[in-house]
């Protein structure tokens, strides 16, 4: 038994040894310390070592725990979490698209491709993996179809929350030298610091916070979520921006769950153009940070914007519920609520001062 048991000590104490010289690896990126750090706990949203949403939010909801919520995504998946036949998209050479115009292209998930009064924007690029392990996460067929090589130069990168289904390590690293300025949440900056971006490049806002870049005017603003890249939670900022180029104001949600701060920013940004805003990979047992189908619908009414895309959905496997269910409620939604949806596929141009008809492309996806 004693011999049994120094091997035991042994086993662990090797686990713990690889676990913790993991951790050390870049793709994690670091903490705020220092000047970051002291500038952070300045922030009214930053209190006992960690940032707050505005409202009290326990991420997992009702009687649901860690261990609860763990066994339910394992073994209560919908049958038809992934789907059998790849993704409708279209291989659009991003590098040939005209620079007079305005648009958007959605690359899966929570990615896409904006380009605003002759800028480009990249938002929450994730085309290689969105998992830190090395294996799972990876994305559909037909929702791989770009990779960091296919995006081109820009402008800037903006970044809702670190958590790796929106900011991929190998993604930026593999785009550092095409990368113009990046914006983000407060304390973000330390990974990108890490991962050998200048300071100057880095813009980081707290919410409500905003800043003037020439024609661009952009404001970061609240969300309802959270997030972490390693064991120390709630470290760097989640936000929503708010984007005012040109003749168009377009709002980036990221990642949330419903809360009264919709109204107000509705209150702010009167006249929103477009609003992009997270629909899928959600589950009642984290309902306080990501939007169920219901709660995204009243976020849209709030909002009242003039044109509606909907993302975070349809790449990946974060959730228990079938792959096509978030574009199928919206859809029917959409039409009962007379929302203005629209609906490209992944790597569909969408020009913004158009109002296209796009096809319900999840219908044709066995």
């Amino acid at each position: 038994m004693k011999k049994m048991f120094i091997v035991f000590l042994i086993i662990i104490t090797v686990l713990v040894l690889v676990v913790v010289a993991y951790l050390q690896l870049p793709l994690f990126g670091a903490n705020p310390t220092g000047e970051r750090l002291a500038k952070i706990q300045t922030s009214p949203h930053y209190k006992n070592g960690q940032f707050h949403n505005l409202s009290d939010t326990p991420t997992w909801t009702g009687d649901t725990s860690i261990i609860k919520g763990l066994y339910r995504f394992l073994f209560e998946k919908d049958k038809n979490v992934a789907p059998k036949s790849p993704i409708p998209s279209i291989k659009t050479d991003l590098n040939t698209l005209p620079k007079n115009k305005d648009y958007f292209v959605w690359l899966g998930h929570s990615s896409y491709l904006l380009h605003l009064n002759q800028k480009t924007y990249l938002i929450d690029p994730v085309l290689v993996s969105a998992t830190p392990l090395p294996f799972g996460g990876k994305p559909f067929k037909g929702a791989d179809i770009y990779m960091p090589n296919d995006m081109p130069k820009v402008d800037y990168l903006i970044i809702t929350h670190d958590h790796y289904d929106h900011l991929d390590y190998d993604t930026i690293k593999a785009m550092k030298d095409r990368i113009g300025q990046v914006i983000i949440g407060l304390g973000n900056g330390a990974h990108f610091e890490r991962w050998g971006f200048s300071p100057t490049q880095l813009i980081e806002l707290d919410w409500y916070q905003d800043i003037t870049l020439g024609d661009l005017h952009i404001t970061a603003l609240p969300a309802r979520h959270s997030s972490g890249r390693a064991l120390k939670q709630n470290q760097t900022l989640w936000a929503s921006f708010m984007l005012q180029a040109g003749n168009k104001t377009i709002y980036i949600g990221g990642d949330s769950g419903y809360d009264v701060f919709f109204k107000d920013i509705a209150k702010q940004f009167p006249n929103i153009d477009v609003a992009i805003m997270e629909n899928g990979q959600y589950d009642k047992d984290w309902a306080n940070i990501h939007f169920l189908p219901n709660d995204f619908i009243q976020a849209v009414k709030d909002l009242n914007p003039k044109k509606l895309l909907a993302v975070h959905n349809s790449k990946f496997i974060l959730a228990k519920h079938a792959w096509d269910e978030p574009m199928k409620l919206l859809s029917q939604s959409a039409e009962q609520e007379n929302l203005p949806l629209f609906t490209p596929k992944i790597g569909e141009v969408f020009y913004l001062d158009d109002n296209p008809d796009f096809e319900k492309w999840w219908e044709r996806v066995e």
